[in-house]
Formats: structure tokens, C-alpha cells, sequence
């Protein structure tokens, strides 16, 4: 029996990672570095201390500054977000509606700081439906690393059996399943190859059709 579901933010709750996608390039530009589409595809949800090294490698700069990197790419998504909002993913609202009816716990585990979330879920009105957000900020190793589900679970006080997580990116599918839990993917970006169907639950197409697997 599932007694919860806890989701990814970015790219699974709400719409935002295409500004990512716009954002992390004009980053690296602004600082004199390259990004391709294919790099910023691959650190969706890449937690520390993998995103640290893998930026590096990108800049091919050995003194190259991750946090003044990061500072910029974050002015520019607010910029983003500021003057085109935050649009929920198809089916949000009916999801979290059937969950909160069913009496199933619903969390967030996320790279986002807890914050940030919490703005964010606040500004798409959906805040009210979660019982817990944990960050992989607070984790010794993010994503594609299991340590946030792990916490997630501890935290919730349930095993890994009775919880189904739902991601949208390889790097969070990766962790979840690495942590035992059931995943379904919501594909944003990119769908899933071969071999990340391999470890899946289910793929849907949005979140509203996760109702009926539950």
C-alpha cells in the first residue's frame, strides 16, 4: 500500500526548467565559458559534490568559480521567472487533490534550497498540499546519489516500499531508485532511454495519469 508520494520540483511540479535550460548557458557566456544543450541536460537535478566537478569540466578552467557562477545563473532565473511567472505542469492540481483525498502524505525532495521551494509553491498556490520539502542541500552527497529519498523516507517514518517517487530527469529517476522507492517519470525535457525505462514504475505523459497507478 502507498502511504506516500514524494515529488521532484523543478521540471516535475512546475515548468521552470526551460529557463534553466536558457539560463545555464548565458551563465557559463557571461563568465567566457561554453555550454551545449547536451551538458545542460545532463546536470538536470545533479546534486554536490558531482555538479561542482562536472561544471569545471565544462568551463575547462581549473580556477573556475562554481558560486559566482551560480550566484549569476540564479539573478537570471529570477529575471525569468519574475516576468513570465510559474506555471504548474499539466495535472498538478488533480494529483495533489486525489492524494490529499486518499489521505496519502505528499512531500518534495528537491536540489532547490527549502526556501526557494517554498516561494515557488507559493506562488503556484499549491504550498498547502505538502506535509514535508527536504532539500538535497542539506545532504552529504544530491542527486543522482539516493541520500535525499533515503532522508525522505526516514523522515516520514514509512519504508522505501510504501513510498513512489516522481521525477522528471535521469540524475532524480537515478536517485530515487537507487533508494529502493518505486518511480514514475514524467518526462520534461528529454523521455527516458532504454535503459533508465529498466528501473522505472511507470512512465506517464503528465501527472494527472499517475492517478490511475496509484
Amino acid at each position: 500500500m502507498i502511504k506516500a508520494v514524494i515529488f521532484d520540483l523543478d521540471g516535475t511540479l512546475i515548468d521552470t526548467e526551460k529557463y534553466y535550460r536558457i539560463n545555464w548557458p548565458k551563465a557559463f557566456e557571461h563568465f567566457g565559458y561554453k555550454m551545449s544543450d547536451e551538458q545542460y541536460l545532463s546536470i538536470r537535478s545533479l546534486g554536490k559534490p558531482f555538479i561542482y566537478e562536472t561544471l569545471k569540466n565544462f568551463s575547462g578552467d581549473p580556477d573556475f568559480d562554481y558560486d559566482s557562477v551560480v550566484a549569476y545563473r540564479t539573478k537570471l532565473m529570477e529575471e525569468s521567472l519574475n516576468q513570465n511567472g510559474i506555471e504548474l505542469k499539466k495535472g498538478a492540481c488533480e494529483l495533489m487533490s486525489f492524494l490529499k483525498n486518499k489521505g496519502i502524505t505528499i512531500a518534495i525532495a528537491t536540489a532547490s534550497p527549502v526556501e526557494r521551494a517554498r516561494t515557488y509553491l507559493e506562488k503556484t498556490g499549491i504550498q498547502n498540499y505538502f506535509d514535508r520539502i527536504i532539500s538535497a542541500r542539506n545532504m552529504k552527497e544530491g542527486k543522482p546519489s539516493p541520500d535525499v529519498y533515503q532522508f525522505a523516507v526516514k523522515e516520514l517514518g514509512l519504508t522505501a516500499e510504501e513510498c513512489i517517487a516522481v521525477e522528471d530527469s535521469p540524475n532524480g529517476v537515478l536517485s530515487a531508485s537507487r533508494a529502493n522507492l518505486k518511480v514514475i517519470m514524467v518526462p520534461d525535457l528529454t523521455p527516458a532511454d532504454s535503459d533508465l525505462k529498466k528501473i522505472l514504475f511507470a512512465q506517464v505523459e503528465s501527472l494527472d495519469k499517475i492517478i490511475s497507478l496509484i
